[in-house]
């Protein structure tokens, strides 16, 4: 019994196809960074990130990105904005609570 649920378990990851990258880039300068990236199952992302306030004890890292997938079981595309500073990560939407003002 145990052979046989370990032989559908393996089964069942070998028919499961990875997603494949389909496209990637990135682009890293002493001063920002740019990414992008690309799967098959339509998981995409991006940031570019610059530094502000360069050499001054304000210094800091701001990135402006984004990453979308797609639900397997529903086929709805989900996608997050955000910007990630000195104030933290803050994505944004169409599925996330909208915060209160």
């Amino acid at each position: 019994m145990k052979f046989l649920i370990v032989f559908v378990a393996l089964f069942a990851v070998a028919l499961a196809a990875p997603a494949e990258i389909v496209k990637q880039e990135s682009d890293v300068e002493p001063e920002g960074f740019h990414y992008v990236s690309e799967t098959s199952d339509g998981t995409y992302q991006t940031a570019d990130g610059k530094l502000k306030d360069v050499g001054t004890e304000h210094e800091a890292i701001v990135v402006h990105g984004s990453y979308s997938w797609v639900d397997e079981k529903t086929g709805e595309k989900f996608t997050v904005t955000y910007v990630a500073d000195e104030n933290g990560f803050q994505p944004e939407g169409a599925h996330l609570p909208k915060p209160q003002q």
